[in-house]
């Protein structure tokens, strides 16, 4: 019995929940493929000395690009070529010192097979992800990625859709395991990434957020009553003791009030060195704000000072200013 629209609709959702869970399968099911291939393509990509030329056709096209984009924002210089366009003078970005990622699930696309004799005659090696190891395109490679999949997520087997789900996420899978062997680390992940959020903390120093103007200075000997209004004048929460422009000591406004509720009538009485702390933590300008952050949550403070090579001071950065990046 046929049903109607508002049927279907209302069945919206079952079938998306099969979707994702037939795509998800997909995935999971590559770990079985997996053999000596994928880590001779690993090698094979860290020891190239050129670029990753990604290609294929149509959706295999697409994930391609894709696959290209996460290379090279991970270290391994790469990019992606339609094979259309190896006719029309795109063959002119590939050297002998590359290597080619071709994608196609079938292995027989005969658009990206027309290539490959190119590419065999300049002698670039060839990595193939294909579903089929006994295909041309596998054959005529030097590694072979197996991506297989037992069906579509789509409902008439007929669109890729867990096929192109589970190359894309093998593409991830390369890109996260040369990041291993590259021992690709956060700093470097900014460098590639120097407008985003991560860049910014990853590369920002303190010397590019710290204050230098109007610094609270309280000497060592004044009474903690008058280094309150210091303190509060100061807006940082804090006050610096120096003795010969180099740091000797810090207190909190956490500190004087932890003095007041100890000694109480005593209080004015008492100095900045009775409570200052002598070691207090100090970064170098150059220090990354990525760092200061973990500084001061590993240690439950809201600022840090910065110091020069003899210990003199420079700024404060606190954890207003590391936070606005």
């Amino acid at each position: 019995m046929k049903t109607s629209i508002e049927d279907r609709i209302k069945s919206a959702k079952r079938y998306g929940i099969q979707c994702l869970k037939d795509e998800a399968e997909a995935i999971l099911n590559l770990t079985e493929q997996l053999d000596d291939n994928f880590e001779k393509a690993v090698k094979m990509i860290h020891a190239c000395h050129g670029k990753v030329i990604v290609t294929g056709v149509g959706k295999s096209g697409n994930i391609g690009a894709k696959i290209a984009a996460t290379l090279a924002s991970t270290g391994t210089p790469a990019f992606f070529i339609n094979p259309l366009d190896v006719y029309h003078g795109d063959l002119g970005v590939m050297t002998a010192d590359d290597v080619v990622l071709a994608l196609s699930n079938s292995g027989q696309t005969d658009e990206l097979l027309r290539f490959i004799p190119m590419v065999l005659h300049m002698h670039v090696p060839i990595i193939s992800m294909t579903s089929n190891p006994d295909s041309l395109l596998a054959k005529y490679s030097n590694a072979h990625i197996k991506v297989w999949v037992d069906h579509e997520a789509c409902p008439l087997n007929l669109a890729p859709t867990s096929s192109t789900t589970a190359a894309l996420a093998m593409g991830d899978a390369l890109a996260v395991a040369l990041m291993t062997v590259r021992d690709f680390k956060p700093k470097d992940f900014a460098q590639f990434h120097p407008g985003g959020e991560l860049g910014r903390k990853l590369l920002t120093t303190a010397e590019d957020v710290m204050r230098t103007e109007e610094l609270p200075i309280i000497p060592q000997d004044m009474n903690l009553g008058e280094a309150i209004i210091h303190v509060s004048k100061g807006k940082l929460g804090l006050g610096v003791s120096l003795e010969d422009n180099q740091v000797i000591g810090l207190i909190t406004d956490g500190d004087i009030r932890r003095a007041m509720e100890k000694w109480q009538a005593e209080f004015f009485n008492k100095t900045v060195k009775d409570i200052m702390t002598r070691a207090p933590k100090q970064v170098s300008p150059q220090t990354k704000i990525s760092e200061i952050q973990k500084i001061m949550h590993d240690n439950k403070i809201h600022s840090v000072l910065v110091v020069d090579k003899n210990n003199h001071l420079m700024g404060v950065v606190d954890s207003y200013a590391a936070t606005l990046l």
